[in-house]
């Protein structure tokens, strides 16, 4: 079986020492080639700024084709093309357009009197200006705030339909979530191909499980008992790393040839489950790294 392509989501950092992580991490998985990598902004759009710092250091710095995050969360329609007209100035050609999460104890989302109101608003002004190829969010599981089973596939259409180029799901549990979605989205007209499942390497399972909660991922009781021996047996990463390979090899042999990983900075565990997918380094890069 062909390896296949892979990219990396980045966070930006917010202290010294998590810095030196941010740029080891970059220098360690670049020499794998990712299609392209990913630097988010924290709730609320709190780290513009460093997240602006990070996409220019690691477009600059590593070579690595760098597709910057931007949301639509305080700040008005100006104000937010500004910061991708940056991005372009700074030689950035892809952006991950998102509504974002609101701002820490502000509850649901409320767009800027003057912003974008919604993520396919943005993702419009984005395709218009001609400079981007544009990648968003789905999601296989319910979004916590879809009013309805079919919502978040009818979501995407429409992002498509603004002028989304490709999406990037939200992280799962299971290969049959992510293909039943896919089909769901095939029979609303949406390209298969062009949705690429989000993995979460478990470092953690306590944090990973609270943000599965959050952001609506459905938890299967048989990995909560597998998490549960693990944890007891001292295994928790092993077992992080085994489902990973495990569910990438089931979505490669289900006709998937992208995945997108959440990195959360921490190179190991992606950089082992990619080797295992037939994911290698570049011996002249890895040399420069």
């Amino acid at each position: 079986m062909t390896a296949p392509r892979v990219s990396f989501e980045f966070f930006p950092p917010q202290t010294l020492e998590a810095s030196f992580r941010l740029w080891e991490t970059a220098q360690a998985l670049a020499a794998l080639k990712p299609a392209f990598v990913s630097v988010t902004y924290g709730a609320g759009g709190t780290t513009r700024k460093l997240t602006h710092e990070a996409v220019q250091t690691i477009h600059n710095h590593y070579g690595l084709n760098v597709a910057a995050h931007l949301t639509c969360v305080d700040a008005t329609r100006a104000e937010t093309l500004e910061i991708a007209e940056a991005y372009s100035a700074a030689g950035v050609s892809e952006i991950v357009a998102l509504r974002g999460d609101p701002p820490k104890g502000q509850g649901a989302f409320r767009p800027h009197p003057d912003g974008f109101a919604n993520s396919c608003e943005l993702i419009e002004a984005l395709a218009a200006t001609g400079r981007f190829r544009l990648r968003v969010g789905a999601y296989p599981d319910p979004h916590p705030e879809a009013g309805a089973p079919d919502a978040d596939v009818r979501w995407l259409k429409r992002k498509f339909e603004a002028g989304a180029d490709t999406a990037i799901t939200q992280f799962f549990f299971e290969a049959e979530t992510f293909f039943r979605f896919r089909d769901a989205c095939e029979k609303q007209g949406i390209d298969g191909a062009k949705i690429i499942p989000g993995i979460l390497p478990i470092e953690k399972w306590a944090g990973v499980r609270r943000f599965a909660q959050r952001c609506g991922a459905h938890v299967p009781a048989h990995v909560d008992e597998a998490f549960e021996t693990a944890i007891r047996d001292g295994r928790e990463e092993l077992l992080g790393k085994a489902m990973a390979t495990e569910l990438c090899t089931e979505l490669m042999e289900g006709g998937v040839r992208d995945f997108h990983f959440y990195t959360l900075n921490k190179p190991h565990l992606t950089r082992d489950i990619c080797h295992a997918l037939g994911v290698l380094p570049d011996a002249h890069l890895e040399k420069v790294a």
